[in-house]
């Protein structure tokens, strides 16, 4: 999609953003598609139906990335978040996709859900949003007054995980990493099917999957929104001089390109090609607000959480399940909060959520995005398995003795060590 100038270029973006996520929070409320609703399912009744679901949507965005890239119509090799960037911060990743993982469980729902329920009337998810918000600003902002941030402060001065990043040669992307330079474009094109092939098998093998219309339905059009927002993003440039230039090209040489100051958005790297993340963006909602709604600050995240936040809205006034719901007791209250900041930082450190990363960064193939979905699936898991010991045990049930039981069921520490018997 070709414009000849910025300004209606940079309009149809957001206003595409917008209509997909849209598209996506209306499916996605009612299909109930829910990823900690996924890993609750499996921990707690062992039902794998919205698992299958989270799957099947990798895979069709998955898919749909490798035909976009083969044939040249769309490249994420510069998105944002920079997936596929050559400095793998695994450690981050991994902390980061647990603390998540922790988080969304203690807060009833990681950062697409908490916008779903927003749109359904929950005040508890308002508090959770702006939390998130706050604190994924001022890990990648500097504090007012200073040079600091939160990342710099905790985790790059104080625990100093940024060490145990490993340069890479090229992009960290599977087909990259295997084929290297003269071969990764085949090597993305036969992983990436082979991937999401084995992840439909494992979709359509269970007949419950099979049988479920809302199950089918939400994985074919969460992984769909996924694709059209990399298609949409990809390919919308601007013609300058007979040249064309997508928009982070325009905004980036702005001082040289364009005639007047006037319009430049306040940041470049949030208008290259993306897909929906939705932790970053709570964090720019918070500077929009913040510059009093200056135009300049509005990006494509922004507009993804007004429509995940509308779809969910109209879909629960067409259902008359709109219900506005509050904080059940202090301890209730207490729970959102520390799940909330535990997503805050996660999310940042992760470089995405259960959305950014398990879906958007996946389709990538990027190895740091599949290290922090198998981290936000640990976390929730093994979070949820404490809480049932807990419950089941009450007083009897120490910390750390529904930890040791949880890690046992989960077969990674010896049966042996359990002073609890399985639940």
């Amino acid at each position: 999609m070709l414009f000849e100038d910025f300004a209606s270029a940079q309009s149809t973006l957001l206003w595409s953003s917008f209509a997909i996520a849209f598209v996506l929070g209306l499916v996605v409320t009612k299909t109930n598609f829910c990823t900690m609703g996924a890993v609750s399912d499996v921990v707690n009744i062992g039902d794998t139906g919205r698992m299958r679901a989270w799957f099947f949507a990798i895979a069709v965005a998955m898919l749909g990335v490798v035909v976009l890239e083969a044939t040249g119509t769309v490249s994420v090799d510069g998105s944002f978040p920079p997936y596929r960037g050559s400095n793998l911060v695994w450690a981050e990743n991994l902390l980061g996709g647990i603390l998540f993982g922790i988080g969304m469980t203690f807060a009833s729902g990681c950062g697409n859900k908490t916008l779903i329920r927003i749109g359904g009337g929950n005040i508890k998810s308002i508090f959770v949003l702006w939390i998130i918000g706050v604190i994924s600003y001022y890990m990648v902002n500097p504090f007012p007054g200073s040079d600091k941030t939160l990342m710099s402060v905790l985790f790059i001065n104080g625990i100093q995980i940024r060490d145990l990043a490993v340069q890479l040669t090229g992009p960290q992307d599977l087909g990259s990493m295997i084929g290297g330079k003269e071969g990764a474009a085949d090597m993305r094109t036969y992983i990436g099917v082979g991937l999401a092939l084995l992840f439909i098998a494992y979709a359509v093998k269970s007949a419950d999957f099979r049988k479920s219309f809302d199950n089918i339905l939400a994985g074919f059009v969460v992984g769909g929104c996924i694709l059209a927002a990399w298609y949409v993003s990809g390919t919308i440039g601007v013609s300058i001089d007979g040249e064309t230039s997508n928009l982070r090209a325009v905004v980036e040489g702005w001082d040289f390109i364009m005639d007047e100051p006037e319009g430049r958005p306040a940041a470049a790297a949030s208008w290259a090609t993306q897909s929906f993340t939705f932790i970053n963006p709570m964090g720019q909602s918070l500077g929009y607000g913040a510059s009093s709604f200056d135009y300049s600050f509005l990006t494509f995240g922004i507009m993804s959480l007004f429509g995940v936040i509308a779809g969910a809205f109209v879909w629960s006034i067409l259902t008359r399940s709109f219900r506005i719901e509050w904080f059940v007791d202090a301890k209730d209250f207490f729970m959102h909060v520390i799940g909330a900041v535990l997503m805050g930082f996660g999310g940042v450190l992760a470089l995405g959520c259960t959305i950014g990363q398990g879906i958007t960064g996946t389709s990538t193939l990027a190895l740091g995005s599949f290290i922090a979905l198998a981290g936000i699936i640990f976390g929730s898991a093994l979070t949820m398995k404490i809480q049932y010991y807990k419950l089941v045990y009450e007083e009897e049930a120490s910390f750390m003795k529904a930890l040791v039981a949880s890690l046992c069921d989960m077969k990674m520490l010896p049966n042996g060590l359990r002073k609890l018997e399985a639940v």
